[in-house]
């Protein structure tokens, strides 16, 4: 029989950022939430409203920081800032993957795609897993007893959670199961995760034309795996 969790710490990702031009921004300053990236942020909080969050932390970028300033709000406690579940590095950043452009068709990008296990394109995949842990577990004991959150970005998250059910990290980036707004929990029995789950609060948010990937049309079942 598991044991009831005594801490959660929730890996949200941000809202939709305003980004007309299609650019892949990754660590770049000055990407910010669209309207209805802060409406998703609100809708988040408002689905954790009822949470015992007595924690939050975040990515230091814009987007992450405006998605997370609507819970932090709702529950009265200050934002931390915390480098560790920044994005992922990536040497196609700055480059346009939208309206018309693929950056990844030109041959000259060709020469980074050969591993896709360590990615040969950006920072490990071994890398971002040790320094969101980390932050994952500053979080859990900040938190003992109670819940926190954590915004993060799409690309840490998925990675941080196939490492923690044990699963390869070999996988097509257009199938994670973390949507925007998205929120990926888990819940820890001392210090050791003892189960995952996944919900969309702002699922009926996304956008039709976003809607291509499997849970990318905000209907997502709300799953709990055991690990």
């Amino acid at each position: 029989m598991s044991q009831t969790p005594d801490t959660v710490v929730h890996l949200i990702r941000h809202g939709e950022v305003h980004n007309p031009e299609g650019v892949l921004y990754g660590r770049r300053d000055g990407y910010h939430l669209s309207d209805l990236g802060r409406r998703m942020a609100e809708k988040v909080a408002e689905a954790m409203a009822d949470r015992d969050i007595t924690h939050v932390r975040s990515s230091p970028l814009e987007r992450a920081q405006e998605t997370a300033a609507s819970t932090a709000e709702a529950h009265g406690l200050e934002i931390v800032s915390d480098e560790r579940v920044i994005e992922s590095t990536n040497v196609f950043e700055g480059k346009r993957f939208a309206n018309g452009s693929n950056a990844l068709l030109k041959p000259s990008a060709w020469r980074h795609l050969w591993n896709p296990l360590k990615p040969s394109w950006g920072e490990p995949y071994k890398d971002v897993v040790a320094r969101v842990m980390s932050a994952v577990h500053d979080a859990r004991v900040e938190a003992t007893g109670h819940e926190a959150v954590v915004v993060s970005h799409q690309l840490p998250i998925w990675i941080t959670r196939l490492h923690v059910e044990h699963r390869s990290f070999l996988h097509d980036p257009r199938r994670r199961q973390c949507t925007l707004c998205s929120v990926t929990s888990f819940h820890f029995v001392g210090d050791a995760i003892t189960q995952v789950s996944y919900s969309e609060p702002a699922g009926d948010l996304i956008p039709a034309k976003d809607r291509k990937a499997p849970f990318s049309a905000g209907n997502a079942p709300e799953e709990n795996k055991p690990v």
